[in-house]
């Protein structure tokens, strides 16, 4: 049984997480909660959330890309990219250029000034993921692996036909 505790949002214990018997998906939604935490507290100073550094972080590995495409990496909709593109716009951190291959679409890449915050974001993420990945050990690599398996099932239920789970 969930037991509620007066104090503000520390940790779990790996016994109480085990106590539970939780299924992965609500294990999986503790530890992106347990993450965004974790990155919006360390990225505040750079002005950036861990969600806009995440996405920050594909247009700076991409250079550009489609709203189309960026959908697919954040496996949101359309109008979720729509909203981030004309908020990252009003700060100056990203411009649309036409699309060379589709007239009707555009590109989206960042600005100097969306460098010049995604570099300062980075700058704090990176000490952090260093103490992530050490005390991650041995586990890391398999962790990882974990990860994408889990993503890969996730994206292959999302794009399957229904099967009753409206």
């Amino acid at each position: 049984m969930v037991q509620h505790s007066n104090e503000a949002a520390s940790g779990l214990t790996p016994q109480e997480v085990r106590d539970e018997n939780l299924d992965v998906t609500f294990l999986v939604w503790l530890s992106s909660r347990a993450t965004a935490d974790l990155l919006d507290s360390a990225l505040a100073p750079a002005g950036l959330t861990s969600d806009e550094f995440a996405v920050y972080s594909v247009l700076t590995a991409v250079k550009t890309i489609t709203p189309t495409e960026l959908a697919r990496w954040m496996a949101a909709p359309p109008t979720t990219v729509s909203s981030y593109v004309k908020r990252f716009q009003a700060r100056g951190h990203v411009e649309r250029e036409p699309n060379p291959l589709d007239r009707r679409s555009y590109r989206i890449k960042l600005t100097p000034a969306g460098l010049s915050a995604h570099h300062k974001a980075a700058t704090l993420f990176t000490p952090l993921r260093t103490r992530i990945e050490t005390a991650l050990g041995e586990h890391r690599e398999d962790i990882s692996e974990s990860l994408v398996t889990l993503r890969t099932a996730l994206d292959g239920i999302r794009n399957s036909p229904s099967d009753g789970l409206d």
